[in-house]
């Protein structure tokens, strides 16, 4: 499956593949994926064609910052649309199906890997992953995405405690190198019955927190959520078995005839 190329921002890569879950029963992923630095845009959600037709603004309303602030009244269909034409540049083909409605019954890695790398919205634990828990090789989860158990500067670090959003990018770089984990706007987990989590610019610090998990319908579209894609990538060594395999299928087919 190729990458259509849309414009998207930087991805970041969280490794240590295997790591255990939080105590929370969350974190745990057996390999290896990045995720994007930022929060989906509201000029990259535009662009993409996602929706239902009649919304090409992503937007509030109270915002000064435009379009590099991040998209909002999101619904869980409309990012996996956008993941879809990240994937493909057809918001309707793709994981997730029509209208981003119905989701492949493969995982996201055995789905990348027989189809080439994709764009999913977060799992859940891929989320919490590379919010919470130090991909670099260290290890261990921590209370907040900045890796410690002190809550970030609002307004400096993080956008918390306030009345509106920032542009993407703005405060302090996270653990793994994201952004706006904390804060700007909440994000959507794609396999979870509607989580959102990372707080908002409207809420308090107690939202940053690991232990916050908030839950509305899937279909809801809310000023304060948004969402990041992660892109999965099968590893060279699996891509490779997967090669090698055909070529040994082929290799018999060829001498013993068709099977």
């Amino acid at each position: 499956m190729a990458l259509c190329g849309m414009a998207q921002a930087a991805f970041v890569t969280i490794g240590d593949a295997g790591n255990a879950a939080d105590t929370t029963g969350y974190g745990g992923v057996d390999y290896s994926y990045k995720i994007s630095s930022t929060e989906v845009t509201i000029a990259e959600m535009t662009a993409s064609g996602a929706g239902s037709g009649n919304e090409d603004y992503w937007n509030d309303g109270t915002r000064t910052v435009g379009t590099a602030a991040p998209a909002s009244y999101v619904s869980l269909s409309e990012a996996m649309q956008y993941c879809n034409y990240l994937t493909t540049g057809d918001v309707d083909s793709g994981y997730y199906g029509a209208g981003g409605n119905n989701m492949s019954a493969l995982s996201h890695l055995a789905y990348a890997t027989a189809n080439g790398s994709t764009y999913f919205v977060p799992t859940e634990n891929e989320w919490y992953k590379a919010a919470y828990y130090d991909a670099s090789g260290a290890g261990g989860y921590s209370l907040y995405a900045n890796g410690t158990g002190t809550a970030p500067v609002a307004g400096t670090d993080a956008n918390y405690g306030g009345s509106t959003t920032w542009v993407v990018g703005t405060g302090t770089a996270e653990q793994n190198g994201t952004d706006d984990m904390m804060g700007n706007v909440l994000e959507w987990m794609e396999d979870s019955a509607g989580v959102i989590r990372g707080g908002s610019c409207y809420g308090s610090e107690a939202d940053l927190r690991s232990s916050s998990r908030n839950v509305i319908n899937p279909s809801s579209e809310l000023f304060f959520v948004g969402f990041r894609p992660v892109e999965v990538v099968p590893e060279p060594a699996t891509a490779l078995s997967l090669v090698l395999g055909g070529l040994v299928v082929t290799g018999y087919r060829r001498f013993f005839g068709r099977v």
